[in-house]
C-alpha cells in the first residue's frame, strides 16, 4: 500500500519521462540550432532536459525537448527564429529558482538556458544605472559593485537572475523601502517570438517613466551623499514618450519574449545600517505594530514577520536562539544619526504593542547571519519534514487589512490540520504561508490545493492580489480571471497574440 501510495505521488509530482525525445524535433531543426551555438552548446539528453523542467515549485516536472546554452544576443536572435519557423514552443531558463513552475515546457519545445551569458554589460556609476545579462546573479552583482559606493537592493530569497526576477517583477525583503524590480528596471533588450530584437525604452537610454516615491533621503548627486538611499537616482527621471513596454514585460514571465539584458537603478550605499528582532505576545500585536511603524512614516528598510512556527524552524534551521513566538526582523538605514532616530521611534511603537526589547545585530557578521536565517526560511520549513515538499502562497493586501487577513490565515492553519508557516514582507502588505507536504499523499496536495485558493480569494475580497512576487505560472491562471475580470484577459491575450501569434513564447503560462 505504502509503494501504491508513493508511485502515485511521483506521478503526479515527478518528471513526465520519456525514453526519446517528447516532442521528436525534426533533425533539421536541432541541426539548424547547433549550426547556431555549435553540438556542445545543444543537448537532447533526458537527465538535461529533466533537470530544466523543473523549478522550486509543486509543479510536476515538465522536460522540453531540447536545451540549448546560447553566449549573446545575437544567437537568441536567430535560434528563436529558427523556432519561430517550426511553430516550436521556447522556454526561458537561467537559475531555475521561480517557485510557480514558469519553466516548466508543459507543451515541449527547446529551452534557452541563458546563464552562459553572464557580462555586466554597463555601468554608470553617475547615472546609479547598470546593464545586466540573464546570467548575472542579484549576489554577483552586488559583488561586483562592492567598491563603488552603489548597490542593487531588490532580494528576493535566492540568488536569482536579475533578467528573471525581472520577467516575475520580483521583490524581497527591501522592497517597503527601494521597491520592487518594477520600480527599479529602466530599460530591456527582449528577443521577440521572431527572433526581432526590441530595446523597451530605445537603445542605450535609461528613462524612468513612473516610480514609487520611496521614504527618506534625498537627491544622491554628489558621492558625498551617496550613503543616503535617495527616492530617485541620478537616472533620466522623465519620459512621456509613447507606451511603456519596459512595464508591459516587467512581468511577463517569458510569454511575450526573452529578457537578454536589463538596465537597471541603482542606489547609494547607506552609510549606517542596523537591523533588530523583537518578539511579541500574539500575530495580530506583530503585524498591527508594522502597520503603525509605516503610517508613522518611519523609513524602515525591512520588516519581516515570522510567526511562532516559522521562528522555530530558523532558529533549528540556522542555529539561533530567538524567542519562540511571532517576531519582527528589521532593518534601518540612513546616516548614523538618522538610524538613532528611526529606532527609537519605531522601539516606542514596539513597546506600545506589548513587543520585547529589540535584540540588536549591528556588525556585518550578524546583520548578515540574521537575513540568511530569513533567506533561507524555505529550507528551514522543508527541513521540518524530510522528503516533503513546499508551497508557498503569496498574497499581497492593502496595509490597513494586513492584521485581519494574516490573523484569518494563521486560525485557517491551525484549523486545516496542514504543516504551514507565516512569514512575509509585511511591509508592503505581502506574506507566504509556507505548506509543507508529502509528496505522496494525495489527499494532502489537494487540501494545499484548496488551502491555497482560498487564502488568495480572501486576499482579492480584501481588494489584494493573488500574487505578489512569485507570478502566475501555471498555478494561479484561474485566480488571474477573478482578479483583473473577462476584460482584462481579454486585452492580455490580444497582447500575446500581436506579439506571439504563434504562442510559442513559454505557452501554458498566465493565460
Amino acid at each position: 500500500m505504502a509503494l501504491h501510495r508513493l508511485c502515485r505521488g511521483a506521478a503526479a509530482l515527478g518528471c513526465r519521462r520519456s525514453s526519446g525525445l517528447q516532442g521528436q524535433l525534426p533533425g533539421e531543426l536541432v541541426e539548424a540550432l547547433r549550426a547556431v551555438v555549435g553540438s556542445p552548446n545543444v543537448s537532447t539528453a533526458l537527465a538535461v532536459r529533466e533537470q530544466h523542467g523543473r523549478d522550486e515549485s509543486m509543479h510536476r516536472c515538465s522536460p522540453p525537448d531540447a536545451v540549448v546554452w546560447p553566449q549573446d544576443v545575437e544567437q537568441v536572435s536567430k535560434l528563436a527564429g529558427i523556432c519561430y519557423s517550426h511553430g516550436v514552443p521556447i522556454i526561458p531558463f537561467s537559475t531555475g529558482t521561480g517557485l510557480e513552475g514558469g519553466i516548466t515546457a508543459v507543451r515541449g519545445g527547446v529551452c534557452f538556458n541563458l546563464a552562459r551569458m553572464d557580462r555586466i554589460t554597463a555601468l554608470s556609476t553617475e547615472d546609479f544605472t547598470v546593464a545586466v545579462e540573464p546570467g548575472v546573479t542579484r549576489k554577483a552583482l552586488n559583488s561586483y559593485l562592492r567598491d563603488t559606493g552603489l548597490w542593487f537592493p531588490v532580494d528576493p530569497g535566492a540568488d536569482a537572475s536579475l533578467c528573471g526576477m525581472a520577467a516575475t517583477s520580483a521583490s524581497g525583503t527591501n522592497a517597503v523601502r527601494y521597491g520592487t524590480m518594477r520600480h527599479n528596471v529602466l530599460n530591456l533588450q527582449v528577443v521577440l517570438a521572431d527572433g526581432r530584437v526590441l530595446h523597451t525604452a530605445g537603445r542605450g537610454r535609461h528613462f524612468r517613466y513612473r516610480g514609487l516615491r520611496l521614504r527618506g533621503g534625498g537627491h544622491q548627486g554628489t558621492p558625498a551623499l551617496r550613503s543616503h538611499p535617495s527616492p530617485f537616482s541620478p537616472c533620466c527621471r522623465k519620459s512621456a514618450a509613447g507606451y511603456n513596454l519596459t512595464g508591459l514585460f516587467v512581468g511577463s514571465e517569458g510569454t511575450l519574449g526573452l529578457i537578454t539584458q536589463a538596465t537597471l537603478r541603482l542606489h547609494g550605499s547607506p552609510e549606517a545600517m542596523v537591523a533588530a528582532v523583537c518578539a511579541f505576545p500574539s500575530v495580530h500585536a506583530a503585524v498591527g505594530c508594522t502597520v503603525q511603524v509605516l503610517q508613522a512614516g518611519i523609513p524602515v528598510a525591512r520588516i519581516e514577520f515570522l510567526d511562532d512556527v516559522m521562528m522555530a524552524a530558523c532558529n533549528r534551521f540556522s542555529g539561533l536562539s530567538y524567542t519562540v513566538s511571532p517576531t519582527l526582523f528589521l532593518e534601518f538605514h540612513g546616516s548614523p544619526g538618522s538610524v538613532e532616530e528611526q529606532v527609537r521611534q519605531a522601539g516606542e511603537i514596539v513597546q506600545l504593542n506589548g513587543g520585547s526589547d529589540f535584540a540588536w545585530a549591528r556588525e556585518p557578521e550578524a546583520r548578515n547571519k540574521l537575513w540568511a536565517a530569513r533567506h533561507n526560511a524555505w529550507y528551514a520549513a522543508l527541513a521540518l519534514r524530510p522528503g516533503s515538499k513546499g508551497y508557498s502562497t503569496d498574497v499581497c493586501v492593502p496595509i490597513s487589512r494586513l492584521p485581519h487577513i494574516v490573523g484569518e490565515t494563521h486560525r485557517d492553519l491551525q484549523e486545516s490540520g496542514l504543516t504551514g508557516l507565516i512569514v512575509g514582507h509585511v511591509g508592503d502588505g505581502n506574506f507566504h504561508c509556507i505548506l509543507v507536504f508529502d509528496p505522496a499523499d494525495l489527499d494532502e496536495i489537494q487540501r494545499v490545493k484548496e488551502f491555497a485558493t482560498r487564502l488568495a480569494r480572501q486576499a482579492l475580497a480584501l481588494d489584494g492580489t493573488c500574487t505578489g512576487e512569485h507570478g502566475i505560472g501555471l498555478g494561479k491562471r484561474h485566480l488571474l480571471r477573478e482578479e483583473i475580470g473577462e476584460l482584462g484577459l481579454t486585452i492580455m491575450r490580444q497582447i500575446k497574440a500581436m506579439l506571439d501569434p504563434k504562442n510559442v513564447m513559454n505557452p501554458g503560462k498566465v493565460l
